[in-house]
């Protein structure tokens, strides 16, 4: 029984990763401009039929209160255009975006660029805002030594793809999530390679950091990673200019509390972290992956 079950869940997982083939392949034929119009409107379209339009409710409710109906929806319409257009549209003409110098601007490059000439690793962190992926192209253009971790796929041969999509563009070194990606990681920064992390998505008993004036549970592994490793932890921010043209902006690192004790030192420097992504989504709300639980379920079970 279990072998005939694992039959079946390998057919339909081939007919998923059939189907991206096609949506790629088509999506490929067309300019990158129209490849991002056309994420986007998928998206916008159908984004709101999906059990998920109600968990970007909860949290549109949660991060801003006191938002009137109407603008609370123009958010939540635009908000599912830029995630397409990010998730739909460009992620599978990645390659094509980051080699246009004129479609990704970089404010702070000689940051970047310091830190590559440097060869001591940087934990770079930022949040699920605008397209994400444009990090790591200007991280890499810079010519830094870098590692990124991401979370597999469900369907193995979709996630083969999303890979190789990355190669496309220069990401070549992945670090698994887990016990097996840790490790990737603690060689890599030995090795003075760099990583980057998003700190912004739910973590189960991880630090209860204040986000949106509610606490949620945020990980504490770059800035263990950063006090582990004596180094900084390297903010950045992407903005949106137009269509499928971004800024990248390189802030000031955030440094490791250091006061003798560790635990405390983490808890601070994660809530110092949180602080500067819940400043970002605050200035360009309608750019930030809304359809994820950030908060315990408690909280959202509250507001039924």
């Amino acid at each position: 029984m279990a072998e005939k079950s694992r039959f079946w869940q390998d057919v339909a997982w081939r007919f998923e990763a059939l189907f991206y083939d096609l949506y790629v392949g088509f999506i490929r034929l067309l300019p990158v401009d129209t490849a991002s119009d056309l994420g986007g409107w998928l998206f916008k379209v159908l984004g709101p039929l999906t059990p998920m339009q109600k968990t970007v409710e909860r949290n549109l409710q949660l991060a801003f209160p006191d938002m009137d109906a109407a603008a609370r929806k123009h958010l939540i319409t635009k908000q599912w255009e830029l995630t397409g257009r990010t998730m739909a549209g460009e992620f599978p003409v990645m390659d094509r975006i980051v080699k246009d110098p004129s479609r990704v601007e970089v404010d702070g490059i000689e940051k970047l660029r310091a830190i590559a000439q440097s060869g001591k690793p940087v934990i770079f962190i930022s949040g699920h805002i605008s397209n994400w992926e444009v990090m790591n192209a200007a991280i890499l253009s810079a010519g830094v030594n870098y590692m990124i971790t991401y979370r597999a796929a469900n369907n193995p041969y979709v996630d083969e793809r999303f890979k190789a999509g990355r190669e496309a563009y220069g990401v070549s070194m992945f670090a698994p999530k887990g016990s097996d990606g840790a490790k990737e990681l603690l060689i890599a920064l030995n090795e003075g390679k760099s990583v980057g992390l998003m700190n912004d998505q739910k973590f189960n008993r991880g630090v209860p950091t204040p986000f949106f004036g509610h606490v949620a549970d945020t990980a504490p592994g770059p800035t263990r990673l950063a006090q582990r490793f004596g180094t900084v932890l390297q903010p950045l921010t992407i903005r949106r200019l137009h269509k499928a043209r971004f800024k990248v902006t390189v802030h000031d690192p955030i440094e490791v509390d250091n006061t003798g004790h560790k635990a405390q030192d983490i808890e601070t420097t994660v809530a110092k972290i949180t602080l500067f992504i819940e400043q970002a989504v605050r200035d360009n709300p309608e750019e930030y992956f809304w359809v994820h639980k950030r908060w315990p379920n408690a909280l959202y079970k509250s507001q039924d």
